[in-house]
């Protein structure tokens, strides 16, 4: 494609003055038209792929950036979306969850407006008030951990997508990491292990989270020889340090357990330093959340399932995105993260984000789920080979 003008000829008369789509238009040789679907991503089906990936690159060599204020009066829109959280903001490991959605947030021309409510009613009322004051487009609304919630009332009338949450009244779409999931990995990497008395650490609190990994675990042993015993399993306060942990290792002496989360891994380690055991080789422990703060402490390093906290900040801002602008996956571009693929904005040189490990779910889907990660470290013994 020739142009009217070259890009240096361009740059040079343009001086400090933002670069218009006529420009780009001029100098890739194409009309106005055609550089507008292709920089908003609606040129799919409609305009030769070579002839895309080449307005992108004269769009990114000249540095044209999108005029949102033009933008915004046109669609009434404010680009700001905000972030409720209970207390996300003040946790460092679930924090990764406000990582990626500001990093979606940002590759799609959107900012967030971040509240920590602490899990105060009044307080995320007149949070949620003064987000909207700012004229907020659309809402996030992060929990802690992976449980059902009642949306406030002040949102009813605005795009909300949950984050490791679940709408109550199944309205509002959401995504949580895949707790069965969670709880079937963990359980058969200990019965690779030749574990045979492998017991489940679990919440004493009636959440998503708890309900599904034990569900999990369960279904892992039900399906291998020595089956399910509900005395290996125990609801536990992450700080019991006198409870029911000691009777349960004096009693069925477990050569494995799955904990709920890093925190509850550190009784097995401790029963085990009372009962003189290994971890790693006497008793095998699997933990939740690989927080580094405690996984990458113990000792042995801990085995841990790795939540996918990136992952669902990413989407849940790209589905609320294309709830907000209704485009469903026509202007947002599916990343395909499992192949090494581009990202939702292709062919921008916008690689994906070097946190996402898991692949992604369709934006099609309201009740998304996002598989974890096994991270390996030293407290399982090796996997059987017979």
């Amino acid at each position: 494609m020739t142009g009217t003008l070259s890009v240096p000829q361009i740059r040079e008369q343009r001086g400090i003055r933002m670069v218009t789509m006529k420009e780009v238009a001029e100098a890739a040789g194409v009309s106005i038209a055609t550089v507008s679907r292709v920089l908003n991503g609606k040129d799919r089906g409609r305009i030769k792929p070579e002839i895309a990936r080449e307005i992108k690159r004269i769009a990114k060599d000249l540095g044209y950036r999108p005029n949102l204020v033009a933008r915004n009066l046109k669609t009434r829109s404010s680009r700001i979306l905000g972030f409720i959280s209970d207390e996300i903001a003040t946790t460092p490991f679930a924090g990764r969850i406000m990582l990626g959605a500001q990093d979606a947030a940002r590759e799609l021309g959107y900012i967030l407006l971040t509240v920590n409510t602490g899990n105060d009613p009044d307080l995320e009322r007149r949070q949620i008030g003064i987000v909207r004051q700012y004229g907020a487009d659309g809402f996030l609304y992060a929990m802690m951990y992976h449980r059902k919630v009642d949306i406030p009332e002040q949102l009813d009338d605005l795009p909300v997508v949950l984050v490791d949450a679940e709408d109550r009244a199944g309205a509002r779409p959401s995504i949580c990491p895949d707790e069965y999931g969670i709880g079937y990995t963990a359980t058969r990497r200990l019965l690779d292990a030749g574990c045979r008395r492998i017991a489940y650490f679990g919440a004493d609190v009636p959440i998503v989270a708890q309900s599904e990994r034990l569900a999990g675990y369960r279904a892992a042993l039900d399906e291998s020889p020595i089956g399910y015993d509900d005395r290996l399993v125990l609801a536990i306060d992450e700080h019991d340090v006198y409870g029911d942990v000691p009777r349960l290792f004096d009693e069925c002496r477990p050569d494995g357990v799955f904990c709920f989360n890093d925190v509850r891994a550190h009784l097995a380690y401790r029963e085990a330093d009372r009962l003189g055991l290994t971890v790693g080789r006497d008793l095998s422990v699997v933990g939740v959340d690989n927080q580094p703060f405690i996984a990458g402490i113990l000792s042995p390093a801990l085995t841990s399932v790795e939540l996918p906290h990136y992952e669902m900040g990413y989407w849940s801002v790209r589905k609320l995105i294309s709830l907000i602008e209704r485009t469903g996956d026509s202007a947002l571009p599916e990343p395909s993260i499992a192949e090494g693929g581009p990202s939702l904005l292709a062919d921008l040189n916008l690689m994906l984000p070097a946190g996402i490990h898991a692949p992604l779910p369709s934006l099609t889907q309201d009740r998304a789920q996002v598989s974890c990660v096994l991270v390996e470290k030293d407290s399982v013994a090796p996997a059987s080979q017979g």
